[in-house]
């Protein structure tokens, strides 16, 4: 099994942090890098002409690797709702459709559908949060759900930011296309940690970021857009997405037809010369480990921590539905008033969501964190 990464991290030994699902600390590598690239843009005359370009292409080829995607496939956006907004600039949902969404799920895959449907003429339809937390079952049930309106497009998270559940994205896909529908992944809190291979589940869009589960900054995501959308118009319009606009050449716009494959679809302002390498640093780390490895170390972490809570009066959702890195502990009458604040006095973060408590760890995690956790908790509950 992968052992704790502690040592790459400068997380003190007396700060107990599960809370990667809000934000994941940075490496120590990249820490460095950040620093080492303040002082390039501190001093930008040193830059080679190529430098951005490597950059990008580094970022996107790690990116790329996570989800065994083709390089020119994937575009540099920053955030998840920056790639929604794209897609609805991509997509044109036709009226009298619907657009499947969760319940209580993040804004980003939600909101641009919810503000597009009035004028558009589609529906959208929220699946609601099933009582025994089997999402996938909740998910197929509303795709084939009788009487209803033609499916256009289904917009979710593949791990449910809330309360950890996951859904089975190949099952899914696979009942989209019987219907003849879309499949947008929300994967912010899967890639990295849940195998992806977009060759074989074939969706049509995947969007996440790197300041979560990827160790990177914030402001750095990226979006795998299929072959058959990347004609689409870009959400902005920039030189670099056509073909020949070159300001060292007499003729500046001399070719204004877009480059081919998905980076056309790259955001304005890509040259972020201090956070693309950080950010790539952070994707490459996750890959040498390998999902299958933090998978299975964070599934351990999470188990121990929810058979260390047995016999409380928390419940924790079944492990055949739930992801292998979060944990939503549940409370009878809601979460207790002050109870996250006061684990956070004694130097352990978690989160609420939703009136749960969500607990989170990371590589950097090992089980002394997870004994301190539970025993501070039964303290308290």
């Amino acid at each position: 099994m992968l052992e704790s990464q502690r040592g790459l991290f400068g997380v003190p030994r007396d700060i107990c942090y599960l809370n990667s699902a809000s934000y994941s600390p940075l490496p120590l590598r990249a820490q460095e890098a950040a620093r080492e690239a303040v002082g390039r843009k501190g001093a930008p005359w040193m830059l080679d002409a190529d430098f951005a370009s490597r950059q990008h292409e580094r970022a996107r080829g790690a990116a790329a690797r996570l989800i065994n995607a083709d390089p020119s496939d994937i575009a540099l956006i920053s955030s998840v709702s920056y790639g929604v907004a794209t897609v609805g600039r991509i997509l044109a949902i036709s009226q009298a459709t619907r657009v499947l969404v969760l319940e209580n799920d993040h804004s980003s895959p939600v909101l641009e559908w919810q503000t597009r449907a009035a004028s558009a003429g589609f529906t959208v339809e929220t699946v609601r949060q099933p009582l025994d937390g089997d999402w996938t079952a909740a998910v197929l049930a509303s795709i084939e759900r009788t009487g209803a309106p033609r499916l256009a497009l289904i917009s979710i998270s593949s791990v449910h930011w809330s309360d950890g559940g996951m859904i089975d994205i190949a099952r899914v896909g696979a009942a989209l296309k019987r219907h003849g529908a879309l499949l947008l992944i929300d994967a912010t809190h899967a890639v990295g940690v849940v195998a992806m291979d977009v060759r074989k589940l074939d969706p049509d869009f995947v969007i996440f970021p790197t300041y979560k589960w990827l160790l990177g900054p914030y402001g750095r995501a990226f979006i795998y857009i299929a072959r058959r959308h990347q004609n689409g118009i870009p959400l902005e319009q920039t030189g670099f997405g056509r073909r020949e606009i070159h300001s060292d050449a007499e003729i500046y716009f001399a070719d204004l037809s877009y480059v081919s494959g998905a980076r056309r679809f790259d955001m304005g302002e890509r040259d972020h010369f201090i956070s693309m390498e950080m950010a790539a640093i952070g994707m490459e780390m996750m890959a040498e480990w390998g999902p299958e490895a933090v998978a299975e170390r964070l599934a351990m972490l999470t188990s121990r921590l929810a058979d260390g809570l047995d016999g409380t009066r928390v419940r924790i959702m079944d492990a055949r539905f739930r992801a292998p890195h979060i944990l939503s502990l549940n409370f009878a009458g809601g979460l207790p008033g002050g109870l996250v604040e006061a684990l956070a006095g004694e130097g352990i973060y978690v989160a609420p969501r939703l009136a749960r408590m969500r607990v989170s760890p990371h590589v950097f995690n090992d089980e002394e964190d997870i004994d301190r956790f539970v025993m501070a908790l039964k303290k308290r509950i």
